[in-house]
């Protein structure tokens, strides 16, 4: 047993501070790195091709982003399950965990890219594409759908290694693309004149590299957690299958909702034209920036309270929650400093086209509302994930992503002609539902159950 668990760190012990930020700086790395190379798609292609091109990559990444909600809910179930269990000491139950996610996701991932294919033009016809970059749009999203299998391959092993405590390794795995992405982002792009799908293809490569070489470090590594990657050690078991689907679907309807709203409001933003569209695209990317922050502090969080909740050192929650407030409410100020002080310094990065930058001031206002969500949303999210509560999971998921941000969204936008601002101001006030029903858990004191 003890050779076994050479991989898993015990987050059980010791400063919390310490730990979490020792667990979450690789993830925020890690992700930054991803965002970065999400964000050079953008920067690229803003840069060289202009407005039209920024308005494909928006819609492309969007619906890509909504593609993954499976992969990133079910990755992020099995991360809490494998957590929970290390906790616990049971490593037979770590190790059928694996095998089934893997199974189990991998398949989700071929299916949906066969859907998505076969259904490309009525999606983006159902997104009100400007004619003006639909043929773009169409070139990313194909590409990405065909590489889907990655993201989700690589989001399978890093919740593995997070769950026994390692998030330095996938870092260093999402570095390694990162830099392939934005060297093969230039090179296609304004080298080879490939356009959008340059920009696309190049993402896809990096996505590959990411998941191969995080597959193979697995496979070195087997012998620390006795997962051998046989054939039958990839069976599906149904003790395992039946409380990742009860953790997962409400984790991917989570993701989804959030995902799906903002397609949604794309869609309705399309409708004014392709300079708004594009500006949706600067939206998203800065916004990427505070979701990476908390994703980082959410997945850091879920593992700590996971595997102390297993222990049942039910003391050290609190801490760990406390921490995650500071920590975020001091990085999401100094972003916000940054943007109000040098707001044409930040859009300037995305494009040169002065028809959407001279629109561009109208963002600020909601990106710093967004900033602030976010920084409070990773607090209840690495309580209500940590503690493995589904229903709960279900309701934010459905209240924050269905009815408030769609709702508050459509109400501003339509209901007092805002337009697009009103999209973008009812998705930044809906990110803050998630606090409010975190608190009321945590006061309740159901989490320890």
């Amino acid at each position: 047993m003890a050779e076994q668990r050479t991989m898993v760190r015990d987050l059980t012990t010791g400063s919390v501070a310490r730990q979490l930020l020792v667990f979450a700086m690789p993830l925020f790395v890690s992700n930054a790195l991803q965002a970065v190379y999400n964000m050079v798609d953008m920067i690229i292609v803003g840069q060289f091709i202009g407005g039209y091109g920024m308005s494909a990559v928006s819609i492309g990444g969007d619906l890509l982003h909504l593609l993954t909600f499976v992969s990133m809910g079910f990755a992020s179930a099995g991360q809490v399950i494998i957590a929970r269990h290390v906790g616990e000491g049971r490593m037979d139950e770590v190790r059928e965990t694996i095998g089934t996610l893997f199974s189990f996701l991998l398949a989700a991932s071929v299916l949906i890219s066969v859907v998505c294919f076969a259904f490309r033009y009525p999606i983006m016809h159902a997104l009100n594409t400007p004619p003006e970059s639909f043929s773009y749009a169409m070139d990313y999203m194909v590409t990405c759908v065909v590489g889907l299998v990655f993201i989700y391959g690589y989001n399978i092993v890093s919740a593995v290694l997070r769950g026994m405590g390692d998030s330095k390794r996938p870092f260093v795995f999402v570095g390694v693309a990162a830099i392939l992405n934005i060297i093969l982002d230039y090179l296609f792009v304004v080298i080879f004149h490939m356009e959008v799908f340059g920009a696309a293809l190049a993402t896809v490569i990096g996505q590959g590299v990411s998941f191969v070489s995080s597959l193979i470090y697995l496979y070195i590594k087997r012998q620390s957690f006795g997962f051998d990657f046989k054939l039958r050690s990839f069976a599906i078991h149904s003790r395992t299958l039946k409380p990742l689907v009860m953790l997962g679907i409400p984790m991917a309807i989570q993701s989804a909702a959030v995902s799906f709203s903002k397609v949604l409001l794309m869609s309705w933003i399309n409708l004014e034209g392709v300079l708004y569209s594009a500006l949706a695209g600067i939206f998203n990317k800065i916004n990427v920036v505070g979701g990476v922050i908390s994703m980082s502090f959410t997945a850091a969080g879920s593992s700590m309270v996971g595997q102390n909740l297993g222990a049942k050192k039910y003391d050290r929650i609190p801490r760990i929650l406390a921490t995650i407030t500071v920590i975020g409410l001091a990085l999401f100020t100094a972003m916000t400093l940054i943007l109000v002080a040098s707001p044409e310094m930040v859009f300037g990065m995305f494009t040169s086209d002065t028809a959407v930058l001279s629109l561009a001031g109208i963002l600020v206002i909601p990106i710093i509302l967004n900033f602030y969500g976010a920084a409070t949303r990773s607090i209840s999210f690495a309580l209500i994930n940590g503690s493995g509560n589904t229903k709960l999971n279900l309701a934010v998921a459905l209240i924050d992503g269905i009815v408030m941000r769609i709702g508050l969204a459509a109400l501003l936008c339509f209901g007092l002609g805002m337009g697009s601002l009103g999209c973008w101001y009812g998705d930044a006030i809906a990110g803050f539902v998630p606090l409010f029903i975190g608190l009321v858990f945590y006061l309740s004191g159901k989490w320890k159950k």
